[in-house]
């Protein structure tokens, strides 16, 4: 993840009763399915979990991802440690 030398980084996260989140600072959509979405963002990698999980507005231009489902969990994981960075790509693959 290359960020420029002096740029801020920013995120935001909005929620709405667990069934739509819109997440901005996106930079790429690594993984997804309707279980778990892994997302590239500004901040490091996000994973979401949940239910029925689908995308209902995506603008990689603008950094900006949407999705509707119910959502259970949301973590931001550390691919610079090696125990998490073997789990991530497991996950990945699997």
């Amino acid at each position: 993840m290359a960020i420029e030398p002096g740029k801020v980084k920013r995120q935001e996260i909005k929620m709405l009763n667990r069934k739509l989140l819109e997440v901005s600072g996106v930079m790429n959509v690594e993984s997804f399915d309707s279980e778990e979405f892994l997302l590239e963002t500004e901040c490091g990698f996000l994973m979401i979990k949940g239910q029925n999980l689908h995308i209902k507005n995506l603008s990689l231009e603008q950094g900006l991802v949407a999705i509707e489902g119910l959502v259970n969990e949301l973590a931001y994981v550390d691919t610079n440690s090696q125990g998490k960075s073997k789990g991530l790509w497991g996950k990945i693959f699997k």
